[in-house]
């Protein structure tokens, strides 16, 4: 077990964990709520340090960033846990730990400096920290990314956006993008399917921002939860409030986990939620687990041309010159275009 980070130790042998925004207050052999760190005699250990139970080298389209160094390979990698309980979960075999607990997920040790080495024999650009939520797995995501950065290599979360504000700022400095899942605007949907809340997602990918972290932000449209005309144009005000050049993943929802009789998102309520995204403002909207003529491209946010031609995770045609539209030159914003 590895000694966790951001804990302060409490009378009677308790701690308080400060890696999310959870804030756990731990008794003595206790665990928090994402079951992969325990407090040991007031000592919080992380359980799932150096335990991977997925390292996979992917096309950095499939986190999904699609502004950030598009076409590139991603070594990425995952460890048990999570710090949200969705019963839509779509990688619930490995994120939840109370359901690894029964399936026997395998877990494999490595080092910080194996999953760097990896990454470049491979010819990654970057290492993505996905899959599962990589706050709960913390101290080997910083290790790693801390490493990776020395070596040349960018770093990307996955996440649900719910670290605290001192997690966030601590790895900021090596965190070169993020995708946050932005599941809802409703807080009583974050309490109710997640167990959790709205605000400190919002304050998160606000703070990633200020911190110059590139930001792409993912909904899973879920029928009859989520995708009201209200809710969705309250998602595209936000990410437009902030910043029109952040990129919207709408991603449609397939039954699984514990909501397995909820069906499909339909295409027309994608194509909606597409619509509603560019009437707000945004630059940049796309539609994911879904293949359409328009979902997944790049168009220029000038003059409307084709920029980056996607075909599933990979890209096909790019008019594109050092992050600039080739037909007009207007700057498209991201890293690495």
């Amino acid at each position: 077990m590895k000694e966790a980070l951001f804990y302060n130790k409490e009378v009677g042998g308790a701690v308080s964990c400060l890696l999310c925004n959870h804030y756990c207050k731990i008794k003595d052999e206790g665990v928090g709520f994402c079951r992969v760190r325990r407090n040991s005699n007031g000592i919080l250990h992380s359980l799932n340090y150096a335990k991977l139970v997925v390292a996979n080298i992917d096309p950095i389209e499939k986190k999904p960033l699609f502004h950030f160094l598009p076409g590139s390979l991603s070594y990425s990698i995952a460890a048990i846990g999570c710090n949200f309980k969705c019963d839509f979960c779509q990688n619930w075999e490995i994120s939840q730990a109370q359901e690894v607990e029964k399936i026997g997920a395998k877990r494999f040790k490595v080092t910080p400096e194996r999953v760097v080495e990896e990454a470049i024999k491979n010819k990654c650009m970057s290492i993505s920290y996905t899959y599962t939520e990589p706050t709960v797995y913390f101290e080997f995501a910083y290790e790693c990314a801390k490493l990776a950065k020395s070596q040349g290599l960018y770093n990307d979360f996955v996440t649900n956006g719910y670290m605290s504000r001192e997690a966030l700022e601590y790895i900021s400095p090596y965190l070169d993008a993020a995708n946050v899942d932005l599941k809802s605007f409703r807080e009583d949907f974050y309490h109710k399917m997640c167990k959790a809340s709205l605000k400190p997602v919002l304050e998160n990918i606000t703070l990633m921002k200020k911190l110059n972290i590139w930001v792409e932000i993912t909904t899973l449209v879920i029928p009859g939860y989520n995708d009201s005309k209200e809710e969705l144009s309250d998602i595209a005000c936000f990410i437009s409030s902030l910043d029109k050049s952040i990129p919207w993943h709408i991603s449609r929802f397939h039954p699984d986990y514990k909501f397995t009789q909820i069906p499909s998102t339909s295409l027309a309520t994608l194509e909606n939620a597409y619509k509603i995204g560019k009437e707000k403002g945004l630059k940049f909207v796309y539609l994911g687990n879904i293949h359409t003529d328009y979902g997944q491209n790049t168009y220029c946010s000038a003059c409307s041309k084709l920029l980056i031609e996607r075909m599933g995770f990979s890209v096909n045609k790019r008019n594109m010159k050092q992050g600039k539209c080739e037909f007009c030159g207007e700057k498209i914003e991201g890293i690495e275009l």
